[in-house]
């Protein structure tokens, strides 16, 4: 199942409802695994949605010689690599 395009929120609160249910027991195995899957998809769009977002932000910054420079506050590949390995931790 694909995931249209939503917002992070809609897709943040969807995913709140089923980890819920699934916390509860509320579904059957089948809907169980249907759930994890979409849950799955979801987690995926709000990690996209958050990495877009920071590669949009900028932030100014005072270089060693005083002047005001805007940099990006996107992650370098290290610190992407980092989390990635810490994420497959959990």
């Amino acid at each position: 199942m694909k995931t249209k395009q939503i917002s992070f929120e809609e897709a943040l609160s969807e995913l709140e409802e089923i980890a819920d249910k699934l916390e509860r027991g509320q579904l059957t195995l089948e809907e169980s695994i249907k759930a994890y899957e979409r849950g799955m998809e979801l987690k995926n769009t709000c990690s996209d949605r958050l990495k877009e977002a920071e590669g949009k932000i900028e932030f100014l910054s005072k270089a060693p010689n005083g002047q005001i420079v805007k940099e990006n506050a996107k992650k370098t590949k290290k610190e992407e690599k980092y989390e990635a390995e810490e994420e497959d931790l959990f």
